[in-house]
């Protein structure tokens, strides 16, 4: 009959860790297999990138692209979502839809440049925008429901 106390790993399947540096007669003491000296005989040493003096190659690849330090972020908002918000009471329908009145209602979170109105989705509200930028079909189905659209020039946004 098996009992718990008399179970064990088969022999020889499982071996000792071995301990470094504890002394030269160990077989491992000394340098504890790190060879001799220098950066990776330390601890803690990890050489991200280096090729061992060949070229690393986030060097060797050619630098790539441009950032325009003068370019605009717009919150880009489609017409769907501002008939949901009118809907739901948040926008009030005879105040101009402004990037702020946008803020107050949680239609957008932040500020950015400005806002661009988008033509997705179906506007049955008659609404004044006043915003940076809108899409030729945004203004087309806010005109189509009777409201009108205000760009305003980038000095004022």
């Amino acid at each position: 009959m098996v009992k718990l106390n008399g179970i064990s790993d088969n022999p020889g399947s499982t071996k000792n860790r071995m301990r470094v540096g504890r002394g030269i007669g160990s077989g491992k003491g000394k340098t504890a297999g790190r060879g001799v000296k220098g950066q990776k005989a330390r601890t803690g040493v990890a050489i991200k990138g280096f090729e061992g003096g060949q070229m690393p190659l986030h060097r060797r690849l050619p630098k790539r692209g441009f950032w325009n330090p003068f370019s605009t972020d717009y919150n880009e908002v489609n017409l769907g979502r501002i008939q949901q918000a009118v809907e739901a009471g948040k926008l009030d329908a005879s105040a101009p839809v402004t990037l702020e009145a946008l803020l107050a209602a949680g239609v957008i979170s932040k500020a950015g440049d400005g806002v661009k109105i988008l033509g997705n989705g179906e506007i049955t509200a008659k609404l004044t925008f006043e915003v940076a930028a809108a899409s030729k079909s945004a203004i087309a189905a806010i005109e189509k429901a009777g409201g009108s659209v205000r760009l305003l020039a980038a000095a004022e946004a």
